[in-house]
């Protein structure tokens, strides 16, 4: 399955609202079993938050993040997983 980094921008979220942001995300993926979601770091200085998901399509993060109201700037396919421990 293909993975990708999805690049969203958002305004100043405080805890609750990244806690509500996050369930409807999770309840919205109940019904979406092709896509699941990894992770996700939020950059305060930024205003962004960047998640990492698995799908089929570029498209099926597009239509759950339209269905969970959650902005999309980017989406990346990723190619290639790299990590220090493959160097040393």
């Amino acid at each position: 399955m293909p993975r990708f980094i999805i690049e969203r921008s958002v305004a100043p979220l405080t805890r609750a609202q990244l806690e509500q942001a996050g369930r409807l995300s999770v309840d919205v993926l109940k019904d979406m079993p092709d896509v699941r979601w990894i992770r996700s770091y939020v950059s305060d200085a930024e205003g962004k938050i960047y998640c990492e998901y698995d799908a089929p399509s570029a498209e099926a993060i597009r239509e759950h993040a339209r269905r969970a109201g959650l902005p999309v700037d980017r989406i990346s396919e990723i190619a290639l997983e790299i990590n220090p421990a493959m160097f040393s």
